[in-house]
């Protein structure tokens, strides 16, 4: 789905561009900017829950660039607005993290937010500049939601498809990680349609598809006969994949051998997500904002980071230090390890899309139009490449966020070339030293607290199955609640082993809580009928 957050950007950056094109003000580009650049989020979420989400985004632009206009117009001083720039970075670190709003995170926020910081402003100018914010943003939330009018169970059928294919990969390769990656798949693919809204014909197949999936996989755990009939193949896991990606209809299987048609209670559990769904939602920033939560350290790290860049930047003579600001803040990751490989690749990634920028730029200042065009071009080439490969997508995003500061005016090609690569080292080496300085230590409490919830859901799964005849309802929620459990597990795991400098990881325990879930993952499988059991439930 590359070309959709490709296409949904050039879209929302383009009729405003041509507008004020038309109206000879390309120097308010940035601002307009601003709220095109919202229409990259919310992709692989159902449009019921795009629309609040990209809605969110906007509010939330709107809010950083007031305070990054009101700041600049109020202080000319560098290091005042390096620690602002930090601020904001930080907060939006911490924010984007909590709420899961996704890619591309918070460094579009970061990016944008910080460059207003050091442009010319005015306090006058302040409203009608974040009135261009808001209009623009407002156009995005159109752009994004626009799809719906055409299919509007895209991103279900999407994520349908990726729990089908990950259930296919599975079934051929039997290991530790393709079995998590299909056990997330197939729980992003349940949430999606849980939050979809009121069911339809093509949300109801949808749903047995992804039940199907759930017996592929539940056939390849202890207890589980991958060879019958109730669990189909890979060869057909990957064609109803297929269909259901494409345009064509969704492909209608059989119930599974034991099922209902009423799949389980899933329109009641739909029905109390969506009363809930909105209070659940604020319950969980809240979690992520909370004094004892695991992301604060990373916020401070990107706090340290930011910081730090900015003030080197403008001891080795910067006058505008933003892209250091811009640089460390994309590097924070869930740990160490992945911030250090965001690192290389980031580097790596800027300094070619440097030589790129140099290379367009005599083009990019022969009119305002082929200014414009050039925008567009790697605006659209950077989401196209960044989620098949982060170190060649930086390349066209380094030259689409530098010709974007040319709509405010020409600065020599010289000088503004070499302060961008030297902004770029001195980022990606602060924003480490950062991740360095400042531990993680609570991604241990994190790993723990995941373990003691697994052991909670698989302690009601087995409950529910010890009862004479257990109730469908019931079994499908405690599956539901054991797979969000593991998949949570896995991820803190993961966060917990990159970090380099924390207490003992459980490792044993994880390793065993998770292979008993996933055979209480099948056993209520069975008692459902998504499968013929070899064993009896005694995989429990």
């Amino acid at each position: 789905m590359w070309f959709k957050p490709a296409t949904s950007v050039v879209v929302a950056s383009a009729v405003p561009n041509l507008l004020l094109f038309a109206l000879d003000r390309l120097d308010l580009v940035m601002y307009t900017m601003a709220g095109s650049l919202c229409a990259l989020y919310g992709h692989d979420l159902p449009y019921a829950r795009r629309a609040r989400a990209v809605a969110g985004v906007v509010l939330s632009m709107v809010v950083g660039m007031a305070i990054s206009l009101v700041a600049a117009s109020l202080t000319g001083s560098t290091a005042v607005l390096i620690a602002v720039g930090a601020l904001l970075a930080a907060a939006q670190k911490l924010l984007c993290d909590a709420s899961r709003i996704g890619p591309p995170g918070p460094v579009i926020f970061t990016f944008v937010t910080s460059a207003a910081l050091f442009g010319p402003q005015r306090l006058g100018q302040v409203p009608g500049h974040l009135a261009l914010v808001l209009a623009a943003g407002a156009f995005s939330w159109l752009v994004t939601l626009t799809p719906a009018l055409i299919r509007r169970e895209g991103p279900e059928r999407r994520a349908t498809a990726r729990a089908l294919d990950a259930a296919a990969a599975y079934a051929d390769h039997p290991g530790h990680r393709t079995r998590h990656t299909a056990v997330a798949a197939v729980h992003a693919a349940w949430r999606a349609l849980l939050a979809s809204g009121r069911p339809t014909p093509v949300r109801r197949a949808l749903e047995r598809l992804v039940v199907h999936a759930e017996a592929a996989l539940a056939g390849g755990f202890p207890g589980g006969d991958p060879a019958t009939p109730a669990a189909p193949g890979p060869d057909r896991l990957r064609d109803w994949a297929r269909r259901t990606r494409g345009r064509g209809p969704v492909p209608v299987p059989p119930p599974a051998p034991g099922t209902s048609e009423e799949l389980f209670g899933i329109d009641a559990e739909r029905a109390a997500r969506l009363a809930g769904g909105r209070r659940e939602a604020r319950r969980a920033l809240l979690r992520g904002l909370a004094p004892g939560s695991p992301l604060l350290p990373v916020a401070a790290r990107a706090l340290v980071g930011c910081a730090l860049a900015g003030y080197v930047s403008q001891a080795a003579g910067v006058g505008r230090p933003y892209w250091a600001i811009v640089t460390a803040a994309s590097l924070y990751q869930a740990n160490v390890s992945l911030s250090w490989n965001r690192a290389l690749q980031r580097t790596l990634g800027n300094l070619l899309g440097v030589l790129v920028f140099a290379a367009v730029l005599p083009l990019s200042r022969v009119s305002p139009l082929a200014l414009i065009g050039c925008c567009l071009f790697f605006g659209f080439a950077a989401e196209a490449l960044i989620t098949r490969n982060y170190w060649l997508g930086s390349v066209a995003v380094t030259p689409m966020a530098l010709l974007v500061m040319e709509f405010g005016g020409t600065y020599p090609a010289g000088e503004l070339i070499g302060d961008r690569v030297l902004d770029t080292v001195i980022g990606a080496a602060t924003g480490l030293l950062g991740a360095m300085v400042v531990t993680n230590r609570r991604a241990t409490g994190r790993l723990e607290k995941a373990l003691a919830d697994v052991h909670r859901a698989r302690a009601h799964a087995v409950h529910a199955l010890a009862a004479p005849q257990p109730a469908p309802t019931a079994l499908d929620a405690a599956r539901r609640r054991l797979t969000g459990s593991l998949v949570e597990l896995r991820e803190a795991d993961d966060a917990a082993a990159g970090e380099w400098w924390q207490r003992a990881l459980p490792r044993e325990q994880v390793l065993a809580a998770e292979q008993a879930g996933h055979r209480t993952l099948a056993a209520t499988a069975t008692r459902q009928g998504l499968f013929a059991p070899a064993q009896e439930n005694g995989a429990v």
